[in-house]
């Protein structure tokens, strides 16, 4: 008998504690781009029962109304009651924001490529806001070319959140976990759902066997593939038998605490940096997305079935201290020609990857919940597969 592998991953809906402050963070730089799209921002939240603390560093000509705007994304992810112990009318909001330290902000404005050989090269002055690693991830096993557990994980929450926001399912609350163990056959690929997990919080006069039967067939059976359900998996509904405090009520909420389920649900390598509440310059976001779009893009051309990128940077530098590709023996052609051909189709400094992928815009809110990466609901420019053929022309020319 062939060996076969579990791999579990999880996700979060909008109105878990920290995705709230993901969003709020999102929301905030979003407000910000729209009037000024050169701002540095680097903007961190907090949350807990009524209460709503923004802090960090932002350098903008903008003018933002954060009270009002920390309650308009309460109130959209669904907190509107106090009966769930945090409502957007009820919040006190604190926000605390000073300018981006002028030692950083030397070395973002003007790369020290320009400062030690000078240049004329625009896409050259923007430095790395910080020193780090990135990864960028993509596998041949969903349409969207992401791993299967992380993909079902995001859908199953986005569908219960769905169905609380259309009424259709009336006693649902805004918090909700998910959780789906995938077994894995001898070459790596999925071949069932062993184990399902959803936490959601619900009113307090609804039975566990309402929950079960509704979860069941209106989230789970409409999301999950036939094909990977049999008798033998496991459906987990609310195990600890009650979930009606939750939201900040029931634990407190901070930015960037959710970097794993941002991304690829454990499947791939992270380089520890979150991304909501951060402007394009800083590159813990801007190189992950371009990580993601260098590793869909290789797949997507067949070049490999499965593909991890790597780009690492030091504060203050343009181009990247290092690029590695990492096929995990599925790559048609060596490693080593794939990072060249990388390097020259895509341009890896920072004001290059913001001009690429169109980074100063405000669209980042929307990726605040159900994930950054592999997101067929939206237009994200790190997931088009537009690269394919220029990466086999840079490959077909060093051959």
């Amino acid at each position: 008998m062939s060996e076969r592998k579990l791999f579990t991953s999880e996700s979060v809906s909008e109105g878990h504690p920290d995705k709230i402050a993901d969003q709020i963070s999102d929301a905030i730089l979003d407000a910000v781009l729209e009037q000024d799209p050169d701002a540095h921002v680097a903007v961190e939240t907090a949350v807990y029962t009524g209460t709503v603390h923004v802090f960090g560093e932002m350098s903008t000509t903008a003018y933002i109304d954060i009270n009002q705007l920390v309650r308009k994304t309460i109130a959209e992810i669904g907190y509107c009651h106090p009966d769930y112990g945090f409502a957007a009318e009820a919040v006190g909001v604190h926000p605390s924001l000073v300018e981006q330290s002028a030692d950083i902000a030397q070395g973002v404005s003007e790369a020290l490529e320009v400062r030690e050989k000078g240049g004329s090269d625009p896409l050259d002055f923007i430095g790395a806001g910080d020193q780090g690693m990135m990864f960028g991830f993509a596998v041949d096993e969903t349409p969207e070319l992401m791993p299967l557990p992380i993909s079902l994980s995001h859908q199953l929450v986005k569908k219960l959140a769905d169905l609380r926001k259309s009424g259709k399912i009336s006693y649902l609350r805004p918090d909700a976990k998910s959780q789906v163990t995938v077994e894995y056959d001898s070459h790596d690929k999925p071949v069932r759902v062993d184990t399902v997990v959803i936490s959601t919080q619900h009113d307090p006069d609804v039975s566990n066997q309402q929950i079960y039967a509704d979860v069941t067939n209106q989230v789970i059976k409409t999301i999950i593939p036939s094909e990977y359900l049999d008798e033998q998996t496991k459906i987990l509904i609310n195990p600890t038998g009650r979930f009606v405090i939750g939201g900040p009520q029931g634990d407190s909420g901070l930015t960037g605490r959710k970097i794993i389920v941002d991304t690829y649900g454990g499947y791939a390598r992270h380089g520890g940096g979150a991304f909501s509440g951060k402007d394009a310059t800083k590159v813990d976001r801007s190189a992950s997305y371009a990580a993601r779009y260098i590793a869909k893009n290789i797949v997507a051309a067949g070049l490999a079935a499965k593909a991890e990128v790597q780009l690492a940077y030091a504060i203050g530098v343009a181009q990247p201290v290092s690029v590695r590709v990492d096929t995990f023996g599925t790559g048609q052609v060596a490693e080593g020609k794939l990072e060249k051909a990388v390097r020259q189709v895509f341009d890896l400094r920072p004001a290059g990857i913001i001009n690429m992928l169109g980074l100063k815009r405000p669209i980042y809110r929307q990726t605040a919940a159900y994930g950054h990466m592999g997101r067929t609901d939206l237009d994200l420019p790190w997931e088009k597969t537009d690269k394919t053929e220029a990466l086999k022309t840079a490959l077909q020319q060093d051959s």
